[in-house]
């Protein structure tokens, strides 16, 4: 058994690494002609439904005391995925996104909750086939707020006729 601060800070930590990317992902993609626009409510509502992934994995991980392949596998892949904000920062040559807590706040507390998790006898096995839902849940999350926001957009823009 783990402390739940190993499986509930999965979500705490990807709280504060998600703040920084809303706080800066709309002004970023709006400097980078050659990324896709994002805007601020696309970016919150991107970050929404993924928090609602990492959420379910960090309650499955505190309910099955870290043995949940679903909490091992998202906090695996959480992990990793502080080394594509580190490579997209030297590609760009600079700030992107993400690239400040990556660092300082997404690897090092992976390594430390993988560390627990392995002190406690429990030997993390992430499922590959989990590992390549990331890429998946990312994308439909950006396709579900871009579809949002445009009905969004068209809603506001049809006048009220029945006044």
């Amino acid at each position: 058994m783990v402390s739940k601060k190993v499986t509930w800070g999965l979500l705490a930590a990807w709280v504060v690494h998600d703040l920084e990317e809303l706080a800066t992902m709309a002004r970023w993609t709006r400097r980078h002609r050659h990324v896709p626009t994002t805007t601020t409510p696309e970016a919150a509502i991107a970050i929404g439904v993924v928090g609602v992934v990492i959420a379910a994995a960090a309650a499955d991980g505190a309910r099955t005391g870290g043995r949940s392949k679903l909490f091992q596998s998202v906090l695996a892949g959480f992990g990793l995925h502080a080394v594509t904000h580190v490579v997209s920062g030297a590609v760009f040559r600079g700030y992107t996104p993400g690239v400040v807590t990556a660092p300082i706040v997404v690897a090092p507390f992976s390594l430390w909750a993988l560390r627990q998790l392995h002190r406690a006898g429990i030997h993390v096995k992430p499922s590959p086939r989990g590992l390549l839902w990331f890429p998946v849940i990312i994308g439909a999350a950006h396709g579900i707020a871009r579809f949002a926001t445009r009905v969004r957009e068209n809603t506001a823009a049809v006048p009220n006729s029945g006044s």
